[in-house]
């Protein structure tokens, strides 16, 4: 039945998330990854060879995070039913719940106020939320929405679906590795330059296909084009400073006819980035509305693919 891994981990965390209470008794598998990453980065990141010390950092995450994977599956492949459990760890690494709500989050506050939309949004972004107008946190919003329905979704359940429980945790510890040490920074360019190439390669085709799965979606949600969501992304992904991020902000703001991308604040300096499709600009709490019922859509298309495929491995595997 271990074909049923990857649909049962997406309704599990679409359903239940992350129990709150579980939380805040020994934290989650991210915040575990996060704090082996600063212990390895406090004591690796500093004199000199520090790009291949970030290597050695890299490869000790993954070693590490593949021996307790393997750990595990050692014990749950000899009880019954251990690939349910199996299931339950792996959709703590999945965000589809978690990412709508916080995402929800921040179009009911703005709609209340801008000073309540920028303490919303700033849980979710890095940029300054102060910066921001009510359309500059709507577009945060939506473009967060977007990078993190490939990263936070689409990509874990790529390498699941490609290599089990495994599969999930490495990808995830790369990930984190990038988000916190792969930054073009005096501090990390040099020691975070493993992670954030590690991190484009497993993201590379996840990306794209969180694309195709944007327009694909888009053919069940009302006033969205298709056809546009792939044809912007086809022609803005490439703006993008990242290989992968431009692909998804793409594929949205094609989809519903809006303009993503543009100045944004970081620590006070103003960065000018690229501008992904023709729409408007001007963005709204009701247009980050739109863009989670597209993104709902996508997730219930993803679950059908996703079933599809686990057929299929059943059937000829």
């Amino acid at each position: 039945m271990a074909w049923l891994l990857a649909p049962l981990a997406l309704l599990i965390e679409r359903f239940a998330g992350y129990p709150p209470p579980l939380f805040k008794a020994i934290g989650h598998p991210v915040t575990w990854m996060g704090s082996l990453i600063g212990w390895f980065e406090a004591r690796l990141n500093t004199g000199g060879n520090r790009r291949w010390k970030g290597v050695a950092m890299l490869v000790l995450l993954l070693l590490t995070g593949l021996a307790v994977s393997l750990l595990i599956m050692a014990v749950t492949r000899r009880v019954p039913f251990g690939w349910v459990i199996e299931a339950v760890l792996a959709s703590s690494l999945l965000a589809q719940k978690e990412l709508g709500r916080a995402v929800k989050a921040v179009a009911d506050k703005l709609a209340l106020s801008l000073e309540s939309g920028r303490e919303a949004v700033s849980h979710i972004v890095g940029r300054d939320p102060q910066a921001l107008d009510a359309s500059g946190v709507s577009k945060a919003a939506i473009e967060s929405l977007a990078e993190s329905t490939s990263d936070g979704i689409v990509a874990p359940l790529f390498w699941l679906l490609l290599g089990g429980l495994p599969g999930i945790v490495l990808y995830k510890a790369a990930n984190t590795a990038d988000s916190m040490v792969g930054h073009r920074t005096q501090r990390y360019a040099e020691f975070g330059w493993a992670s954030a190439k590690f991190d484009d390669l497993v993201n590379w085709i996840p990306a794209r296909l969180t694309a195709l799965l944007i327009a694909g979606a888009s053919f069940l949600v009302r006033r969205a084009d298709p056809e546009h969501a792939w044809g912007t992304a086809l022609r803005d992904a490439s703006k993008h400073a990242s290989p992968n991020a431009g692909w998804p902000e793409a594929a949205f703001a094609g989809s519903l006819g809006f303009s993503l991308g543009g100045p944004r604040s970081y620590d006070g300096e103003v960065h000018d980035l690229p501008r992904y499709g023709d729409g408007s600009s001007d963005l709204t709490a009701l247009d980050i509305l739109k863009s989670l019922e597209l993104y709902w859509m996508a997730l219930n298309v993803l679950l059908a693919a996703t079933l599809v495929i686990a057929l299929l491995l059943w059937r000829f595997a």
